[in-house]
């Protein structure tokens, strides 16, 4: 570029209205950017001013004696004006050296006037020249950006943005792929690539969680200022770009920044959108492994590939995941519309399980993605990882439409050897079938507890049969009367009979648990809550509850009826 975007006070000092200016102090600031020039006579401006601006006073109201002085002074430092100019006369016959000391501190520049200038002509001059660079500036970028845009279309897309990043803000771009090795614009010798890397690797903490949408990070790095900025999309981060500068990053610098990381993100979304497709057509075996239709294994070692021997040693766990819609919100082209949103959830799904060291074989069917999620071994357990990985899937809300779907998960135990597969997703569906009793989004098999048993037992009779014999009286009664003995019941043993924190969760006095108890005793006998009859009571009532989970539900804030 022949002309400079960023006007700085060196520029000012040019103008012909400041012929007769003189700096006295910080000319070591001269190339502070100015944003706005505003004219305060008030030593009271916290609010008036927002950094950058280019300030002219007479000094009215900040020459009472030095301190005052001082203190306005320092004010505008710490507000970040780009400087001082002050026209001598009536309120500064001449400039304290305690002031010129500050400013020479602070790199500030302090302009006087020595002969009476109007203040509204300067301001008129330098605001046309502010608003003409910045409009030129705005031109310039979106030049560039749709460059960035257009090289993202070619072959190597993501270097060639990089190269024009580097060439347009002129300082020294590093490409930190999270999977894969640093790039260097331009290229610097090994030697110098280590601090910065060590740099980034120290800083990687205060950058997680950053999103790909803020703003850049900026930090010091010696004596040069490093801008950050998170490259990914759909709540991810794939990738960070470090712009290097040897002065503080301009607005301009970083609206590029923000522009090359917003394009390389697309590239690299439609790159992994297409990956997603070709990993759903190639994994259809998956569907067949889950659903016990593959017993050969030389057939099953060549729908796996070549690593089928590494792969078929990890440690695995099966989740089903149901995807529901709650506010069954309508789309316009259902069909295509539904194909965009399992396909970004399958590409969140990834991008989160390789994070916890967990590599998912995905299928979908309906309204269902089955996931062999593979444990790569890592330093935590892997079902704690797992857990993570879900958690952190059930709260991806990047997406319009993702955010109005609700995640329903169930989770097998693990195993080894894929052709185990089929048990491990009958396990997840059994755990995924349990929603309505436990209320909970994420069920692991190993956590039904009793309902492990009464799932296999569940014939239409058997069960029906057992809690007849344990818990009739109670059942007739409540159907009779409208009462809640059963709920009153599970409550008062889940909590080892202690009659104040099952009134409580009731939401009813303790004189009418009291009543509710003597019932139960009177139906179903005195001996109710011996130890043998208690089990089978306990086991009872669960039993009821999986198969008529909406009778449990317990009260909000009602006084519930007998």
């Amino acid at each position: 570029m022949d002309w400079e975007l960023v006007f700085t006070i060196r520029d000012a000092l040019k103008r012909p209205l400041f012929a007769e200016s003189e700096i006295i102090g910080g000319k070591s600031g001269l190339d502070r950017a100015v944003r706005w020039v505003h004219v305060l006579e008030s030593a009271s401006f916290e609010r008036l001013i927002h950094g950058e601006e280019m300030i002219l006073t007479t000094g009215m109201g900040a020459s009472v004696d030095l301190p005052s002085s001082l203190s306005f002074m320092q004010n505008l430092i710490d507000k970040n004006a780009a400087c001082l100019c002050i026209e001598l006369g009536s309120y500064f016959s001449s400039i304290p050296q305690e002031m010129i000391d500050l400013a020479d501190r602070h790199d500030f520049p302090l302009i006087i006037f020595t002969r009476t200038v109007r203040f509204v002509d300067i301001t008129l001059d330098l605001h046309s020249l502010i608003i003409n660079r910045h409009h030129r500036m705005l031109q310039e970028l979106e030049s560039i950006s749709r460059e960035f845009h257009r090289l993202t279309l070619t072959s190597q897309g993501t270097l060639k943005v990089l190269q024009l990043l580097c060439k347009s803000t002129r300082t020294q771009i590093v490409y930190m792929q999270l999977q894969g090795k640093p790039l260097f614009f331009p290229a610097l010798p090994p030697e110098e690539q280590t601090p910065l890397l060590s740099f980034f690797s120290a800083t990687r903490d205060e950058l997680e969680g950053a999103q790909p949408d803020a703003a850049p990070y900026i930090c010091e790095y010696g004596h040069k200022t490093i801008a950050v900025k998170p490259v990914g999309a759909l709540d991810q981060t794939w990738a960070y770009i470090l712009m290097v500068c040897n002065h503080k990053p301009q607005e301009f610098d970083c609206l590029l920044l923000d522009s090359a990381s917003l394009s390389i993100a697309q590239e690299l979304l439609r790159t992994r959108y297409m990956e997603e497709r070709k990993l759903f057509s190639e994994n259809l075996w998956v569907e067949e492994l889950v659903g016990g239709r593959i017993e050969d294994d030389n057939r099953l070692k060549g729908l796996a590939g070549p690593d089928f021997n590494v792969v078929n040693e990890l440690p695995y766990r099966v989740c089903l995941i149901e995807i529901e819609n709650p506010r069954d919100v309508k789309w316009n082209s259902s069909e295509n519309e539904w194909e965009s949103i399992t396909f970004h959830l399958s590409l969140i799904l990834r991008s989160i399980f390789e994070k916890y060291s967990l590599r998912p074989l995905i299928t979908l069917r309906n309204n269902r993605l089955t996931v062999i999620a593979l444990d790569i071994q890592s330093k935590l357990p892997g079902k704690l990882r797992l857990q993570q990985a879900l958690d952190a899937l059930q709260h991806i809300r990047s997406d319009e439409k993702l955010k109005d779907l609700q995640l329903v998960m169930g989770v097998s135990k693990s195993h080894r050897g894929l052709k185990a597969a089929h048990a491990g997703y009958q396990e997840a569906v059994q755990a995924l079938s349990l929603y309505s009793c436990y209320q909970k989004s994420i069920l692991f098999y190993e956590e039904l507890g009793v309902f492990q048993l009464l799932l296999s037992l569940n014939d239409g009779k058997t069960l029906e049969t057992f809690i007849r014999s344990y818990l009739g009286p109670l059942i007739d009664h409540d159907e009779a009367r409208g009462s809640e003995l059963l709920l009153t019941l599970r409550v008062y043993l889940d909590h080892d009979g202690s009659k104040q924190i099952a009134a409580r969760n009731l939401f009813i006095v303790r004189q009418s648990l009291y009543y509710r108890l003597d019932k139960i005793t009177e139906l179903l006998g005195e001996d109710f809550m011996l130890p043998e009859n208690r089990i089978s009571i306990q086991v009872a009532l669960r039993a009821y509850q999986f198969l008529y989970p909406e009778k449990f539900t317990l009260p909000s804030s009602r006084s519930a009826q007998l």
